[in-house]
């Protein structure tokens, strides 16, 4: 393989779009952990409580207008 392939525009463009689906798989993760490590207490049954169901929206939810919030503020910079 001639190593000028890997420089093309369609590469660059394949690359930076795998760097972001990292970056979303990441900050999923990130979500998932945090939100049920404060919102589900034990093991949870088939179905989450009202109140755990709830919090994980909520949480869910801040975690998303936190980030939104610092990537404007950066942006800004």
């Amino acid at each position: 393989m001639d190593l000028s392939e890997l420089n093309t525009p369609e590469m660059q463009r394949f690359y930076s779009e795998e760097q972001q689906r990292a970056v979303v798989t990441e900050t999923v993760a990130k979500v998932t952990s945090e939100c049920w490590d404060k919102c589900v207490s034990g093991t949870p049954g088939n179905k989450f409580s009202s109140g755990e169901a709830s919090c994980l929206s909520n949480c869910a939810q801040r975690f998303v207008e936190t980030n939104m919030l610092i990537w404007k503020k950066l942006q800004s910079m």
